[in-house]
């Protein structure tokens, strides 16, 4: 059996420059924000949880658009170990998008939010367990480093939060990148802005924070960015609004 990559050396990743030593990476870091989201509440958890969104979509993104086409590529089993990842990351997206629509002290709030921890450790653990050892196995050090550039490019200028109405799969979700991913970094930069500053400034970076995530949202739901992904993935408003109502 495949030894996880959480208990190898970086030099047995291939490097810092590795895309598994940068999975990896993240990983550390997503974990100490979910214990300090863990240890806090009211606007300081709310701090806290916009930052693991910063880090976790971007990420997933880039996995989504560069890693898993290449694991389905090069692996026999490649597309049943994709497949089970992108239904965690839609169950990410939508109970965030859930958690989104919440205030802090909402009943079912907590349990929400223990349910969105739980779901990101299920999907470190199948990652860095089960289908990133897998890569390794079939690919060298120099490729994993060329993918882990590529992953790297891709992180970085993603989008940021939360579109549970996007594909998982090319090429729906990378069409969608660019505006979305403009949008988001806008109400990134206009949420910092809220936080920081008090009267008709903040109030007004909020109002404008709203009306983007109104495009953000229509912007989902042009057919384009819905092409691609796998049935079991599929998801339309009804269903993300019936699900938020039954949980």
């Amino acid at each position: 059996m495949a030894t996880s990559i959480a208990r190898q050396s970086v030099a047995e990743l291939g490097g810092h420059a590795s895309v598994l030593e940068r999975q990896r990476a993240d990983h550390a870091r997503l974990d100490v924000l979910l214990r300090r989201a863990a240890q806090t509440d009211g606007d300081a958890q709310q701090a806290v949880l916009q930052d693991v969104c910063r880090l976790v979509f971007p990420h997933a993104f880039a996995e989504e658009s560069v890693l898993w086409p290449a694991a389905r590529r090069v692996l026999p089993d490649g597309p049943a170990l994709t497949l089970r990842i992108e239904q965690e990351h839609q169950q990410v997206n939508e109970l965030v998008t859930r958690l989104e629509r919440s205030r802090p002290g909402d009943d079912g709030r907590e349990v929400l939010l223990e349910r969105v921890f739980a779901v990101l450790d299920e999907d470190v653990r199948d990652e860095e367990d089960l289908l990133l050892p897998r890569l390794q196995e079939v690919l060298d050090p120099p490729a994993l480093r060329r993918l882990g550039r590529r992953w790297e490019l891709v992180r970085r200028v993603a989008p940021t939060r939360a579109h549970p109405l996007v594909a998982r799969r090319p090429p729906g979700n990378v069409l969608a990148a660019l505006p979305l991913s403009a949008i988001d970094r806008t109400r990134d930069a206009l949420d910092r802005l809220v936080r920081r500053r008090r009267g008709p400034v903040s109030t007004a970076a909020a109002v404008l924070s709203a009306r983007l995530a109104d495009l953000a949202g229509l912007v989902e739901h042009l057919p384009p960015f819905r092409t691609g992904e796998h049935p079991t993935t599929h998801r339309t408003e009804h269903h993300v609004t019936l699900e938020e109502g039954t949980a």
